[in-house]
């Protein structure tokens, strides 16, 4: 998101970045705390958590790192806002079980998956609604592939992203907080190969 705030206190959120969407079409509800990175310009950076608010779409900053000594960036009116995971969103570690290309989202939240052909993924046993819950999934491939995802996976920039092709590895992340009537589908860095 572009916001034209200026100076270190609450940030009002403007139009969404060309290729990306609001925090409210991902999903950021009314009082939500989220874990933003705030870039401004090539060397001003700042990592926290805010509450957002969808009157006035506003974003509260508390600052965790930043590139002013741990505090907070004067922001000079042309900065970009975006939602980030930090290695505190990954803790728990916990490996979930594929059964095939059906990912049981109950046992766990990392999934790693070798194929060769190209598979169909299914996510089964969400969290109810109203549960946060999100996921990662690791595809390693040693063929040409093309994925197919659930419909209900709706991709940052608006489309699913490339299939890793053979011998390569996508590590994709997800996001559900409807009992997986939506997931917000992230692309975590292209391929590695």
């Amino acid at each position: 998101m572009a916001t034209s705030t200026t100076g270190t206190g609450t940030i009002t959120l403007g139009s969404a970045v060309t290729g990306y969407q609001t925090f409210a079409s991902a999903g950021v509800s009314n009082g939500d705390l989220v874990r933003y990175l705030i870039q401004d310009g090539s060397s001003n950076w700042e990592i926290g958590t805010g509450t957002y608010t969808s009157s006035g779409t506003t974003l509260s900053r508390t600052v965790s790192e930043s590139s002013n000594s741990g505090s907070a960036i004067s922001l000079s009116g042309n900065a970009q806002v975006s939602i980030v995971g930090t290695a505190e969103d990954f803790r728990e570690e916990t490996v979930g079980s594929l059964s095939g290309t059906t990912i049981d989202l109950s046992s766990g939240t990392f999934f790693s998956s070798s194929v060769s052909s190209s598979p169909t993924y299914v996510f089964s046993n969400p969290p109810p609604s109203g549960s946060a819950y999100g996921f990662v999934l690791k595809v390693t491939s040693s063929a040409a592939i093309t994925i197919t995802w659930p419909a209900s996976v709706d991709w940052s920039g608006g489309g699913a992203p490339a299939s890793p092709g053979s011998g390569e590895t996508a590590i994709y992340s997800f996001y559900t907080s409807d009992g997986g009537t939506t997931y917000y589908g992230f692309d975590l860095g292209g391929t590695f190969g």
